[in-house]
């Protein structure tokens, strides 16, 4: 049964990440690209490790695609963008992520219901992970948020230079 699971999570992995990158519109790629990480979080959780799996979720399918969508956003082109983003809103923009996603929430709710209560104590904690990153690599975790910072940053000034350009402006 679990490898059947695994095997509909990883095919929605690769249908996500294949379609991610095939749209030429940048929101329904990232749309697509968090079902991908979806996948990737049922996948890990199959493979038992739940604290990986909800990190991917939190970390990656929560905060850095917020941060793609803030800067999709921040890049938004006026009136002729709105027009657009009201095509791209019909039903068959989102409905096949929509479906995909509700495969993955079956699934997983499947696999809550037939998973065993006991655990067996293996496994890495919350406070194991946090005493790793900011014990030795406090450096490296704190040089990695600045470097996300700048690239944030940069990104608002290439924006609004674009922006700019666009609507006839220096």
């Amino acid at each position: 049964m679990m490898e059947v699971l695994f095997y509909i999570a990883a095919f929605i992995a690769l249908a996500a990440t294949v379609l991610a990158l095939t749209r030429s519109n940048a929101a329904h790629a990232l749309i697509f690209l968090i079902v991908s990480l979806l996948a990737v979080a049922v996948i890990f959780f199959l493979l038992g490790a739940p604290f990986a799996a909800a990190l991917e979720i939190v970390i990656y399918a929560g905060a850095i695609m917020v941060l793609f969508v803030f800067v999709i956003m921040m890049l938004n082109l006026g009136e002729a963008g709105e027009q657009r983003e009201k095509q791209w809103l019909q039903p068959r923009s989102w409905l096949l992520p929509a479906l995909l996603a509700l495969i993955l929430l079956v699934e997983m709710v499947t696999i809550l219901a037939t998973i065993d209560t006991q655990t067996s104590g293996i496994g890495v904690s919350p406070k194991e992970v946090g005493l790793q990153l900011f014990g030795p690599y406090v450096l490296a975790v704190e040089i990695a948020s600045m470097l996300l910072l700048a690239a944030l940053v940069g990104a608002y000034h290439l924006g609004r230079g674009f922006i700019d350009r666009s609507k006839g402006k220096r």
